[in-house]
């Protein structure tokens, strides 16, 4: 196992290389100075060509990149050159907000999706798992945008019973700790703040999940049909177990390294691709800290904060792949 994971961490390395310059070369391409940007459209040629010269961007594009490179293996992602801060001082917090939001929505996928297609395969061809293949349909194809527009509209300005926006009322903010407020309420044993935050979660966490939720449940609900079909299952009935020890003992065991893949790609999908969600409900994650820096053609924090979301995404793979031999004896990694 460890001689298996040190491979796999070692084959991260070219890929994280390789990500590090596609992005760089991408970024280059989107139209619009930095220099200009910043300074205005007003500015002077000349002080739109000092502005340049001091953020290196005269330099050739593999000199900038070599330069990068550099940076990135002294653990320094660069300076904003929208706000002069560290980027890795600066993207922390929205990280962490988009971590959070994305777990929350996680759990919500994983425990309504996996129990949906459980029960769906349960009474296959029943009015459930019609009505549940018709919802898990629907979730695929609703637009994240529309879907959180609709319960903005529906629970926040009909009802008034959650709020529209940001991460806590900002008139009791919390204070950060970790920047995870859910923790930070905790551990400052305010738990009307905490109440408050999991209220401001309800929304943009349920919108992100629908399409993961949707994904697992037709996985889950295929895998364990067929698993319920084989001669195992049969004999365990056969003996006299109950259904439900059945169902979540046996199958779920055997059907669930299917399961578990997809959800280690919805995850890396959902922190990647949470932009909408966070833009909807003024979430400050990554999603909208990446936004805003290519509208301002902030190049550093663009570079950094895809490189942590690509890193994000492979690591989370590795711990799937690395949980298949914990859940099925039967595979070994030599």
């Amino acid at each position: 196992m460890l001689r298996y994971t040190g491979k796999r961490l070692l084959q991260l390395i070219p890929v994280l290389f390789g990500m590090t310059f596609i992005v760089f070369m991408i970024v280059r391409a989107i139209p619009g100075d930095p220099a200009k940007i910043i300074l205005g459209q007003q500015a002077s040629k000349e002080a739109v060509a000092a502005l340049r010269e001091s953020l290196g961007l005269d330099n050739p594009w593999y000199i900038q990149y070599f330069n990068y490179l550099g940076q990135l293996f002294t653990g320094n992602l660069g300076e904003s050159i929208k706000t002069g801060e560290a980027v890795s001082a600066e993207i922390y917090p929205y990280l962490a907000a988009t971590m959070e939001l994305g777990f929350v929505a996680m759990v919500i996928a994983i425990v309504i999706g996996v129990n949906a297609g459980i029960v769906s395969a349960w009474f296959q061809n029943s009015w459930f798992d019609y009505s549940a293949m018709i919802l898990a349909l629907i979730g695929v194809s609703i637009p994240i945008f529309w879907l959180g527009l609709l319960g903005q509209w529906a629970f926040s300005v009909e009802l008034g019973w959650l709020p529209t926006s940001n991460r806590f009322d900002p008139r009791d903010p919390v204070e950060a700790i970790t920047h995870f407020y859910l923790i930070d309420t905790l551990i400052e044993g305010r738990f009307d703040q905490f109440l408050d935050v999991v209220k401001h979660l309800i929304l943009p966490a349920t919108a992100l999940a629908t399409i993961p939720m949707a994904i697992i449940a037709r996985m889950t609900r295929s895998t364990m049909i067929e698993v319920m079909r084989s001669d195992f299952i049969r004999t365990a009935r056969a003996k006299g177990q109950k259904m439900f020890w059945v169902v979540y003992k046996h199958s779920l065991k055997n059907a669930v390294i299917p399961v578990l893949t997809v959800i280690g790609l919805q995850t890396g999908l959902l922190l990647g691709g949470a932009i909408l969600t966070e833009t909807i409900f003024s979430w400050p994650g990554i999603g909208r800290y990446i936004y805003d820096a290519i509208s301002s053609r902030d190049y550093p924090v663009i570079q950094s904060g895809i490189l942590i979301v690509a890193f994000l995404f492979v690591m989370i793979n590795l711990l799937v792949d690395l949980l298949y031999s914990v859940i099925d004896p039967r595979i070994k990694y030599d």
